[in-house]
């Protein structure tokens, strides 16, 4: 009899549960091997080799592209593989991080000697406290779980979530151990949007030059008109007689001057009608927080200042087009 839509959905839920049941459990069992692991890699001059085979070896191959992409030097080595040459990519300054919930598997269990003979390291993350791994292993991490959620209590479910979260914690640790600062993981990660929107800055983005809509004070705003239509950003800095950043004046000045003034709008003078306290931004900040700003303020373009000095325009277009925002 097929089942209902509301049995299945239980099932799911009771899945779900299950794993997240089994990672609270550990979490409060948690000691200090976590730190000595991490203050480990932390103190690593080489490499982690992350080793691991079937479903631990997946989980593996995420954990060591976690530790790469936080700024750890590792890569994955294929427990199957390693004894037919991939041993010789290991240097005694490695570190070797196994994954495997028996600790049993006789391809991991063959390169623990192989390891030894090297020199490297060894931390495991495994169920079984009493495996091979785990007695060979200078750190365990226990990843023990009650069950697995699986219906069939075969597939590796609960186990293989709880791996990949202790690997997470683990980086995390070793994260904090470097220092590492949003703008050190944009290093890591220059392409696409995550790259763009922690390593772009305003400066990079900015209209500079001729580019740059500027009046001096005293024009009228007829004057200023030929300009900010000149420049299309439908604004124009105002400065005094040294350059100093004074005010803006931009279209939406120009619609309210007009509802007020009529036709005399245009001979007012300049000063009389700008916006006395611009939105500013230091050019060198990063595109992101222009995108904060303008968001917070509903405004379309901020100036860029140095020293009280307009220096660049940046619209939120810009912004747009350069996917940051």
């Amino acid at each position: 009899m097929p089942h209902s839509d509301k049995e299945l959905l239980n099932s799911a839920k009771k899945l779900m549960l299950t794993e997240a049941n089994e990672i609270l459990r550990s979490a409060e069992n948690l000691d200090v091997e976590i730190v000595k692991a991490a203050r480990e890699i932390y103190a690593c001059q080489g490499r982690v080799v992350v080793a691991g085979l079937g479903k631990s070896g997946h989980i593996g191959r995420k954990i060591s592209a976690t530790l790469a992409s936080l700024g750890t030097p590792s890569f994955f080595l294929h427990a199957a593989e390693a004894s037919h040459g991939d041993l010789g990519m290991v240097r005694r300054e490695d570190i070797g991080l196994f994954i495997s919930n028996s600790g049993s598997s006789a391809e991991i269990v063959s390169l623990l000697p192989n390891f030894s003979r090297i020199g490297a390291k060894m931390i495991a993350i495994t169920g079984s406290l009493t495996s091979p791994l785990a007695q060979h292993a200078d750190i365990v991490l226990n990843a023990h779980v009650e069950t697995e959620g699986d219906p069939l209590q075969l597939a590796p479910m609960s186990s293989t979530t709880l791996e990949l979260v202790i690997g997470d914690a683990l980086a995390a640790l070793v994260t904090i151990l470097r220092g590492i600062k949003r703008e050190d993981f944009a290093m890591f990660h220059p392409g696409g949007a995550l790259g763009r929107k922690l390593l772009t800055k305003v400066r990079d983005l900015m209209g500079t030059g001729i580019n740059l809509p500027v009046v001096k004070e005293g024009v009228t705003v007829k004057d200023a008109l030929f300009v900010i239509t000149g420049k299309g950003y439908g604004t124009t800095c105002i400065v005094d007689e040294a350059g100093n950043l004074t005010g803006i004046f931009t279209d939406g000045d120009l619609r309210r001057l007009m509802e007020k003034s009529g036709n005399d709008a245009f001979n007012t003078k300049i000063e009389d009608a700008m916006t006395k306290t611009p939105k500013v931004i230091n050019p060198d900040a990063l595109a992101a927080e222009a995108v904060r700003i303008i968001e917070q303020n509903q405004v379309s373009v901020l100036i860029a200042v140095e020293n009280n000095k307009p220096v660049g325009i940046i619209h939120i277009h810009e912004l747009l087009k350069a996917g940051i925002a």
